[in-house]
């Protein structure tokens, strides 16, 4: 069983009101998730759980937020993937 706790955040009322806390709740945790796996601190798999997504939505909002998701050069890929077809 995994242990949770619980954040308090204080945000001022005349933020709150645009838009449902639901929203306001998911958008904190899409945004400590991406930063998460931005400085790798967790896996993709663990960024995606954190933000409540499957991990291709996670994925996309990896692509809108322009963080990378695999951190390889284009030479570095091509390397990998010449080693695969060599195996």
């Amino acid at each position: 069983m995994q242990a949770y706790y619980e954040i308090e955040i204080d945000i001022p009322n005349e933020f709150v009101a645009l838009q449902p806390v639901n929203e306001i709740e998911h958008d904190i945790r899409l945004s400590y998730a991406l930063w998460l796996f931005k400085n790798a601190k967790v896996t993709l798999s663990k960024a995606a759980e954190l933000a409540a997504m499957d991990i291709y939505a996670f994925i996309a909002e990896c692509k809108k937020s322009e963080v990378p998701v695999m951190n390889m050069t284009k030479a570095e890929l091509l390397e990998e993937l010449a080693g695969m077809n060599r195996r």
